[in-house]
């Protein structure tokens, strides 16, 4: 007997913190979910990784951001912190180039979290699913504390 039922999807936290409700990050681009919807994590780790496994389709030339295409469709961004943009990818190392696969887990970014706090940079980081026409539903996992890696923040079906 065959099921179609649909399988849910999930995205594990890029960065250790703390998960906040995208409506509460205090930029109106993510708040008002301007590009795509999901959720963000205040941020307190030193590494970002993928959060899916995929391919990494784009880092900024700022580095302060980057998208995942998985192999369902689903587009993928991280974008770390606010007003990151300003800072000419000063306090971020890329760990890898844009084309490659991933996995989930897989380091793609570090950051200089003393240049960064001297900068006065809010790290909240908003994780976005920037094609939300291709999602049936979505859930993410609000007000919990996430280690990098490891915990689930978003589960979702297409």
């Amino acid at each position: 007997m065959f099921s179609f039922k649909k399988k849910s999807l999930n995205l594990i936290a890029p960065l250790s913190g703390k998960t906040v409700d995208l409506s509460l990050v205090p930029d109106p681009v993510f708040a008002e979910k301007m590009v795509g919807d999901g959720i963000a994590i205040q941020s307190t780790g030193d590494t970002v990784v993928a959060p899916c496994d995929g391919t990494l389709t784009l880092i900024m030339d700022t580095k302060h951001a980057f998208a995942i295409t998985t192999d369902k469709g689903a587009e993928i961004l991280v974008h770390v912190g606010l007003e990151t943009v300003s800072l000419k990818g000063e306090g971020f190392t890329a760990l890898i180039e844009a084309g490659k696969p991933v996995k989930a887990g897989t380091p793609i970014l570090k950051l200089d979290l003393e240049f960064l706090a001297s900068k006065n940079i809010n790290m909240i980081t908003p994780v976005l699913i920037s094609n939300m026409n291709i999602i049936k539903s979505m859930t993410p996992l609000t007000d919990i504390d996430v280690t990098v890696g490891k915990d689930e923040i978003i589960t979702y079906t297409i």
